[in-house]
């Protein structure tokens, strides 16, 4: 591929779902942070790519400090984080130029496979977007919950879960293009980069996820991920 390889880790949220004295990306997994793991899958997978990781402006001394202790070598550009994701990610994409590929990782996912980092990136070849998805296995209820809290049926049909998919990341962009779409103002709707991406029009292809490639929210995870890894 003629175009550079960029990750950019958004590592800028709070956790506090995982009820820790830390930010989530920084517990301990393994004996390493959450966040080191995500930043170690793609440097191993893709030597050439170049790191931009996205924290809270309150924690990047703290990150520094781990890189000290745990021996992260590798060079980051630090970017601080937005109130939102979207705008965490918007910061980040002011250090991308023009002309790259450029993936953007949650940085609590530790477990995505080097094999699909590498397919990922080898299929941006042919791809203007790249989105990793998984067939849903549950089925679907629609429920919402009431003014007491109670979870009650909305009246409306079920969804049908042979056609419901759930997104994962990285989901991988061409730079300019990705740029361009976080330029639109920032909407509720954008529950991904992938959704900013189609509301600027860009054309979205999809590759089967991994079901270990899950998102570190609650202790239950870290425990899963200890586990797997």
């Amino acid at each position: 591929m003629g175009r550079k390889k960029y990750v950019i880790f958004t590592a800028a949220g709070s956790g506090t779902r995982m009820k820790a004295q830390e930010p989530k990306q920084f517990l301990l997994l393994k004996g390493r942070p959450v966040l080191m793991w995500s930043i170690l899958a793609f440097v191993k997978a893709c030597p050439d790519v170049n790191v931009v990781t996205v924290l809270p402006a309150a924690h990047m001394a703290r990150w520094e400090e781990l890189c000290i202790k745990y021996g992260l070598e590798i060079p980051q550009r630090i970017v601080k984080g937005g109130i939102t994701r979207f705008h965490s990610v918007r910061n980040a994409l002011k250090v991308i130029p023009d002309g790259a590929v450029v993936a953007i990782h949650d940085g609590v996912r530790p477990l995505i496979s080097q094999e699909l980092i590498r397919t990922m990136f080898e299929r941006m070849e042919s791809c203007r977007a790249l989105i990793p998805v998984l067939p849903v296995t549950d089925t679907l209820k629609s429920l919402v919950k009431d003014a007491s809290g109670r979870i009650v049926p909305t009246g409306e049909p079920d969804p049908d879960r042979s056609r419901v998919y759930g997104a994962q990341t990285p989901q991988i962009f061409l730079s300019e293009e990705i740029k361009a779409a976080y330029g639109l103002p920032f909407d509720t709707s954008y529950t991904d980069d992938a959704s900013v991406a189609a509301k600027y029009g860009i054309p979205l292809s999809y590759i089967e996820g991994e079901r270990n490639n899950i998102k570190l929210t609650t202790p239950e995870d870290l425990s899963v991920a200890g586990f797997l890894i």
